[in-house]
């Protein structure tokens, strides 16, 4: 638990114009948040690992553990909502050197909770690594309930839990009753200090890989109970944090990155870049 402590930066994946991935510029990105965050999530929904092929995957994951100076831990994104895939690609992936296995909730289906906790059994009977379950309801459609959590951390290869359901009833309901070997970690950027308040134990943020300094000492004035200047420094993100999400996740963030010069802002369709407009919302907030 104490390597998932803090901030975890939900990396991008840089490309190039043509699309192909970018390494100098996941480089950029690694050194730029490496030096704050206290791990990285690989091919996460902000990596845009809906659209990487599996040999990208690979490749990204390769340059990732081999540009890691700081030796800080990783976890990897691995999920979907055909279970038998989901289980030969955790099989199949080459894991030395990584921590954990980071696992959305199946969406599409809309898989009922019974079906949801058979899926995460399956994995996790399966996996070599830790899984930490992904609720994230605006895009899967289907929500983890806190009975449904609880009853998955009971498993000994589930070891927690990234929430970005915006739900700070159900996160207090999980917290109270969840045994201390399982952990909870905020999904929503602007709700660590909240969630760390109550008890959860850093972020997976979006606007970590544009500004790591400032939210990994988010996560780190939370923990060490510092609630009022956690929250300042949350404050003077709200209005960039609503910016990131409009035209969808990773296009604001990926923006940001472009406009302090760390790598661009190519996005893969169906995703497009920042609009024009966007661009000049966010020069505008940017220092």
């Amino acid at each position: 638990m104490e390597k998932f402590q803090g901030t975890g930066v939900a990396l991008v994946t840089p490309f190039h114009s043509d699309g192909s991935v970018d390494f100098e510029g996941l480089a950029n990105v690694l050194e730029f948040t490496g030096q704050a965050v206290d791990y990285f999530v690989v091919l996460g929904t902000t990596g845009e690992s809906a659209t990487t092929t599996p040999q990208e995957k690979s490749q990204i994951l390769q340059f990732v553990k081999e540009h890691n100076p700081k030796k800080l831990p990783i976890v990897y994104g691995i999920g979907g909502n055909n279970t038998l895939k989901v289980a030969e690609e955790i099989a199949n992936a080459d894991l030395d050197g990584v921590d954990a296995i980071l696992s959305v909730s199946p969406y599409y289906n809309k898989p009922s909770q019974a079906g949801i906790i058979a899926h995460y059994k399956y994995l996790a009977d399966r996996s070599p690594l830790p899984i930490i379950l992904y609720n994230v309801p605006g895009r899967t459609m289907s929500n983890l309930s806190a009975e449904t959590t609880l009853a998955l951390s009971k498993h000994k290869n589930i070891i927690g839990t990234k929430d970005a359901s915006g739900d700070l009833d159900q996160c207090r309901k999980v917290i109270n009753s969840m045994s201390s070997d399982f952990f909870l970690t905020s999904g929503d950027d602007l709700l660590t200090t909240d969630l760390v308040e109550l008890g959860g134990i850093g972020v997976i943020s979006v606007l970590a890989n544009g500004f790591p300094q400032e939210f990994s000492e988010i996560a780190r004035t939370a923990l060490k109970g510092d609630f009022e200047k956690s929250r300042e420094i949350t404050t003077s993100f709200d209005k960039i944090n609503d910016l990131m999400y409009i035209e969808s996740n990773p296009v604001g963030v990926k923006e940001v990155l472009n406009q302090k010069g760390v790598c661009g802002n190519q996005v893969r369709l169906p995703l497009l870049e920042a609009s024009t407009s966007l661009k000049a919302q966010i020069a505008e907030l940017l220092p």
